[in-house]
């Protein structure tokens, strides 16, 4: 692999891995919601769930998709159900005044394994994730040379850059707790997020591969 391909996988991944998406919603609602410890569950759910896809996409998971389609939309549609299910779930949450951040949230209704296997669940059947890798990534290694080095610099690499994203998003959502603090506020923002959760369900249902 070349120096400017990898710079040129460094700029994709950094343009695809900005974009608004199921993961960041989740960490940005998570963060703003329960705080940032919060946060970091999800963000390691999401991040066990690519890291996972791109180590079986290694191992020939996009000739399984391209030979069985229904794999890919089976996937994609268990995906669908789960985000319109979160989007229902935060449309639905009741509100009072001083909810974000007690410690009645944090530790009795959204634990970390709980926040882990959302995140892992979310990321893991959204069709972008699935699709970037094992279309986008396999497009950078180049098959004249050791495989295995390669596919771990372009791991790392998306690694390093995803996971500064998630950062910037939980620290928007931690800045925004103090403001979901009243009740009035705290709805308006249930009800937004849910929509997106919700919209991101449709879309991923009338995706195609």
């Amino acid at each position: 692999m070349s120096l400017q391909n990898w710079w040129l996988f460094v700029l994709m991944t950094f343009v695809v891995s900005a974009t608004p998406g199921p993961n960041m919603l989740l960490v940005l609602s998570n963060s703003a919601r329960f705080g940032l410890r919060a946060a970091m569950a999800t963000m390691v759910g999401c991040m066990s769930a690519l890291l996972l896809m791109m180590s079986i996409s290694a191992a020939g998971l996009g000739a399984l998709l391209q030979m069985f389609p229904a794999v890919f939309d089976a996937l994609r549609l268990a995906g669908a159900a789960y985000l319109a299910y979160l989007g229902i779930k935060s449309w639905c949450a009741p509100v009072h005044d001083h909810m974000v951040g007690t410690p009645r949230l944090t530790e009795a209704s959204m634990k970390s394994v709980a926040l882990f296997r959302q995140g892992m669940l979310v990321a893991a059947s959204n069709p972008k994730a699935i699709l970037f890798a094992v279309a986008f990534l396999p497009q950078f290694i180049n098959p004249q040379n050791p495989k295995l080095p390669q596919f771990g610099i372009l791991l790392s690499t998306f690694a390093v850059i995803e996971v500064s994203w998630y950062f910037v998003y939980a620290m928007s959502g931690k800045r925004m707790a103090v403001y979901l603090e009243r009740a009035s506020v705290l709805k308006v923002f249930n009800r937004v997020t849910g929509g997106a959760f919700i919209g991101f369900a449709a879309m991923m249902a009338t995706v195609r591969d």
